[in-house]
């Protein structure tokens, strides 16, 4: 564009920057893409979930309160009377992870048709005041009875919250919890098996994070005990529902 052009338009060609003649503005970009894609932020997911079942698995008498199928089959082994295992603590996280599900379905029904980045920011808001609830409730009476489960059942709530809006999200091969079709879809989908492997990076790095997770929240729960791990969880998810996107 000449300079004369320039003169009558006002165009100085630089987006975002003000018309000083029409004191137009060009538009913002979409604040849906603003912060951390929704890959990148399931992942950390992925990774605060094993360290929570290392936390209820290693601290709350062998229960997962992330793993739902890691539960049936504890209840399983509960109800036939194996040792070390418990009816009423796998009833209590199975019951609070449904009843953290269907909040997190009628949020999805009710938040799900506007902005992404405002639901998705808003329910790891929620699972993160809950985490850190949790923790609050180890630090001040870890040796309670009641404390277990508060724990079991709190932690399971936030759990069925973030796989609802996850699962309600639809971001492929990221469930953040559950690895079993992760890992089938990996080896099935795999050059071996004559496929294309186009997802491959993405699953992988699910079980990788899964297995971090584990292995942080393992080695904090048996060197400092169940309220530091479900600390770092809650500071992890806070920093997510601060910086996530909508935007896969």
């Amino acid at each position: 564009m000449s300079s004369e052009e320039t003169e009558k338009t006002g165009d100085t060609g630089e987006p975002g920057k003000a018309d000083e003649r029409t004191n137009t503005r060009t538009p913002d970009p979409d604040p849906e893409v603003r912060g951390l894609r929704l890959v990148p932020v399931l992942l950390a997911l992925t990774v605060v979930s094993g360290l929570i079942d290392a936390v209820s698995y290693l601290g709350l008498e062998h229960v997962f309160t992330a793993n739902m199928t890691g539960n049936v089959v504890v209840l399983g082994f509960a109800a036939a009377g194996a040792p070390g295992f418990s009816v009423s603590h796998t009833l209590t996280s199975l019951g609070a992870f449904l009843v953290g599900a269907v909040a997190g379905g009628r949020i999805a029904v009710r938040l799900g048709k506007g902005s992404r980045r405002t639901w998705a920011r808003l329910t790891l808001a929620a699972e993160a005041v809950l985490v850190g609830a949790a923790s609050a409730v180890a630090f001040a009476a870890p040796d309670a009875t009641a404390t277990v489960y508060t724990l079991i059942a709190v932690t399971a709530f936030a759990m069925g919250l973030r796989n609802a809006t996850v699962r309600k999200l639809g971001v492929p091969d990221l469930t953040t919890t559950v690895l079993t079709m992760t890992l089938t879809g990996l080896a099935s989908d795999s050059r071996a098996a004559g496929g294309t492997a186009h997802h491959s990076p993405r699953r992988t790095a699910s079980v990788i994070a899964m297995l971090a997770g584990a292995l942080l929240g393992a080695w904090l729960v048996l060197n400092h005990g169940l309220a530091i791990p479900l600390l770092v969880a809650a500071g992890v998810v806070g920093v997510l529902a601060v910086m996530a996107s909508g935007r896969e």
